[in-house]
């Protein structure tokens, strides 16, 4: 009777165990496949991550544009200017006043050709409100080649433009500021010259060498 009891307990204890170890195979066997599917994910999202974003054609062309336009700010330079202004100045210096007025056609095409992408952004307003002043001398002595003493007027006050334009931007060459004391009843007026010497567009050969040199640029 004892053996029938123990071989009963015997049936029991293995059949637990091995219950048991079923048990913990399957949770293993779970476990590993969550395992396996959490490192998927994560090898799935790093390699959306990593994937590279190329540009695309629009942005390339925005790119290079931006690029150019600076370049143009970069190199942005009223020498074009300066050259017509000094032709005009020359030919009032040798009473030419039909020179002058095709010098102050020509500048008036060079200023309202200036592309203003090429301008400093932080000196828009100002370059324009001169530059407007300007044309609208140049426009003066481009109409009027029978009427020095009316280019002469409109010389002082172009010649103040190109003051304040080149206090803005500077130059490439050497440069004068000259002043004639006489002229407008004394009240006297400058202008631009690329030579030392004193040859006064506001008199020309009446008193060619009226005036002086203020500074130089």
């Amino acid at each position: 009777m004892k053996a029938i009891f123990f071989s009963t307990i015997l049936s029991a204890v293995i059949a637990a165990t091995l219950l048991s170890c079923n048990s913990s195979e399957n949770n293993s066997n779970n476990n590993l496949d969550n395992d396996t599917a959490a490192v998927a994910e994560i090898h799935a999202v790093a390699e959306n991550d990593s994937t590279p974003v190329l540009p695309t054609a629009d942005t390339i062309n925005t790119n290079v544009e931006q690029e150019k336009v600076q370049e143009n700010v970069d190199n942005f330079s009223i020498a074009p200017v300066i050259k017509d202004y000094l032709a005009l100045k020359n030919a009032l210096v040798a009473d030419n006043g039909k020179s002058a007025a095709d010098a102050g056609r020509k500048l008036l095409t060079t200023l309202k050709t200036v592309d203003m992408k090429s301008v400093p952004s932080g000196k828009h307003k100002e370059y324009t409100d001169i530059a407007a002043d300007a044309m609208e001398n140049a426009e003066h002595i481009g109409d009027n080649a029978g009427k020095i003493a009316h280019q002469r007027e409109h010389l002082a006050s172009l010649s103040k433009d190109m003051n304040d334009l080149i206090a803005m931007f500077g130059t490439p060459q050497q440069l004068y500021q000259q002043h004639c004391p006489m002229y407008n009843e004394g009240k006297g007026a400058i202008w631009i010259s690329e030579i030392k010497e004193i040859k006064n567009p506001y008199y020309g050969g009446e008193m060619l060498t009226c005036g002086s040199v203020k500074k130089k640029y």
